[in-house]
C-alpha cells in the first residue's frame, strides 16, 4: 500500500509550480497524494523566504504539526524550498526552534527525495540543499493535485540574478536558467488536452528567460516563446508573471497586441516610485523609465490591467520619497497591488549595506497609507467596468453563493454570475452590472 504525502505551499505561484513536481516525483515512488494532514505519513512544507512574515508561518506550522507524532510515531516532516536553504542549520537544531524536522531540502534537489527518505526514516537527518546551475525539471510532468482542473502554471525557467538587495532569490534558488522552450510548448499542449483553459507561465523575472540551442536554428527570447505558446490553441489562455520593469520589451507588448489569447493584464513590479530608493534597492530602472514602460503598455496594448508589487518603509525612505511611491501610484492608476512592509533579509546586500531604520510603527502607518490609496484605485478600475461585457472563464462556483460561478476576465478580475449549469472550462459573456473594490458583479449576455 502506498504511503500519504501532503504538501503545504508557502508563497509565490512558483512555489506551487514546485509543489507539483515534488508531487510528481513521489508519486512516481509509490507515494500518493492527500488533502489531509492527519492521514498523511509524509508532510512536507514547501517554503519562501521572501519575507520575515513567511517564514513566522512556516516556524508556527511546524510547531503545531509536533503533536501528530504522538499518534503518528513514524511521521516523517520535511522543510522544502527556499527557507530550507536559507535556514538549514537552526532548522536542523531541534533544540533551537523547539521542533523536529527530519528533510531538509532545497529547491534543486527534489528529484533526491526519494532517496532521502531513507534516511529520514531511519531516524537520520536528511539534507540536500545544493544548488543547481542547470535543474530546470523540464523532463518532469508535474502533477496537478490541488488544481482546479482550468487553470494550471508552468515554469519556464528557475533562479534569479537580478540581485536586488533587499531579496534572497538569488541565493535561494540560484542562477538563473531557462527551458528548452519544445518542453514548455508541450506541457501546454498537454495541458490543453487534458481540459485546461488557461496557464501561467512562471519565472522570477520571465522577460529574461532565453534558450540557445542549435535543435532551435536560432536563439528563443520570452517574447518568441509566448508566441510559440499562444499557438497552442485560441482557446487556450495564456499569463504570465513576473516581468522587470528594465526587460519589459516594446517586441513583448506587439506579441501580446497580435494574439487575443494572451491575456490583457500586465504584473509590472514598482516597489517604489522613488528613482533614490529604487537606486538602494539595486531595481536598475528610475522613475521615469518605469513610467515610459507603462505608457507603452497603455499605448500598445488600450485598457490592459496593470497590477504591481509596493515595498513601504525600505531603508533610509524619507517622508518625500514614500510620497513618490502614492503620486506614482496616482499616475498609474493600479488595478490591483501585493504590497508589503519592508522586512531584512539576512545575506542581502541592503542588511549588509544600509540601516532598517523606518521604526515599524511608521512602515505600517506608510503601508495602510498606500493599502488605503490602492482600494480606492481598484474600485475606480471596477467601477469603468460596469456597464461593459466580457468573457469569463468559468473557474467554479462562488465561494459565497452556490447559485452563483467565478471566473476572471482577461484582465485577471475576478468576475462572479448567476449558476445556469456552467461548468468549469466554459467561456461565458458577461454583462456588468456592478462591482465592489475586489469583485464584479453580472450576468450572462443573452445571445
Amino acid at each position: 500500500m502506498s504511503k500519504k504525502l501532503y504538501i503545504e505551499t508557502y508563497g509565490c505561484q512558483m512555489n506551487f509550480s514546485d509543489s507539483e513536481i515534488v508531487a510528481s516525483v513521489m508519486t512516481d515512488h509509490q507515494y500518493s497524494t492527500t488533502d489531509n494532514h492527519k492521514e498523511a505519513d509524509v508532510i512536507f512544507l514547501n517554503t519562501c523566504s521572501i519575507r520575515d512574515n513567511a517564514e513566522q508561518k512556516v516556524l508556527n506550522r511546524l510547531k503545531q504539526l509536533q503533536p501528530l507524532r504522538r499518534e503518528k510515531p513514524g511521521l516523517i516532516i520535511g522543510v522544502l524550498g527556499c527557507m530550507a536553504e536559507r535556514l538549514k542549520d537552526a532548522l536542523l537544531e531541534e533544540n533551537e526552534l523547539g521542533m523536529r524536522v527530519d528533510m531538509v531540502v532545497g529547491p534543486d534537489a527534489y528529484r533526491d527525495l526519494p532517496q532521502l527518505m531513507p534516511d529520514a526514516e531511519s531516524g537520520h537527518k536528511a539534507i540536500n540543499i545544493i544548488l543547481s546551475s542547470e535543474e530546470t525539471y523540464a523532463d518532469i510532468t508535474p502533477v496537478r493535485y490541488a488544481s482546479n482542473g482550468v487553470t494550471a502554471f508552468i515554469s519556464i525557467m528557475r533562479g534569479c540574478q537580478n540581485f536586488c538587495s533587499y531579496c534572497v532569490v538569488p541565493f535561494t534558488r540560484g542562477k538563473e536558467r531557462s527551458r528548452d522552450p519544445r518542453t514548455i510548448v508541450s506541457e501546454a499542449r498537454q495541458l490543453f488536452e487534458a481540459g485546461y483553459r488557461e496557464i501561467s507561465l512562471l519565472g522570477q523575472n520571465v522577460n529574461s528567460y532565453f534558450w540557445e540551442g542549435e535543435e532551435m536554428g536560432k536563439a528563443t527570447g520570452f517574447p518568441e516563446l509566448l508566441e510559440m505558446v499562444a499557438g497552442v490553441s485560441p482557446l487556450l489562455r495564456i499569463r504570465f508573471a513576473t516581468s522587470h520593469p528594465k526587460d519589459m520589451s516594446d517586441a513583448l507588448l506587439q506579441v501580446i497586441s497580435r494574439n487575443p489569447n494572451i491575456c490583457r493584464a500586465i504584473h509590472l513590479p514598482m516597489q517604489s516610485g522613488s528613482t533614490s530608493v529604487l537606486k538602494r534597492m539595486n531595481r536598475k530602472y528610475t522613475r521615469e523609465e518605469y513610467m515610459d514602460r507603462i505608457e507603452a503598455i497603455r499605448q500598445t496594448l488600450p485598457g490592459c490591467a496593470i497590477s504591481t508589487d509596493i515595498i513601504a518603509g525600505f531603508c533610509g525612505e524619507t517622508p518625500e520619497e514614500h510620497q513618490d511611491t502614492l503620486d506614482m501610484m496616482e499616475w498609474a492608476g493600479f488595478d490591483f497591488a501585493f504590497m508589503f512592509k519592508y522586512s531584512e533579509r539576512e545575506g542581502t546586500l541592503a542588511a549588509k549595506k544600509y540601516k532598517d531604520d523606518i521604526p515599524e510603527e511608521e512602515k505600517t502607518r506608510r503601508l495602510q497609507e498606500i493599502i488605503k490609496l490602492q482600494q480606492r484605485l481598484s474600485l475606480k478600475s471596477n467601477k469603468a467596468d460596469v456597464g461593459t461585457t466580457v468573457e469569463v472563464l468559468v473557474e467554479g462556483l462562488s465561494k459565497r453563493s452556490s447559485a452563483h460561478v467565478s471566473g476572471r476576465s482577461s484582465h485577471n478580475k475576478v468576475v462572479v454570475f448567476p449558476d445556469k449549469g456552467y461548468k468549469p472550462g466554459d467561456y461565458v459573456k458577461v454583462r456588468i452590472n456592478s462591482c465592489t473594490a475586489a469583485t464584479l458583479l453580472g450576468e450572462e449576455l443573452e445571445n
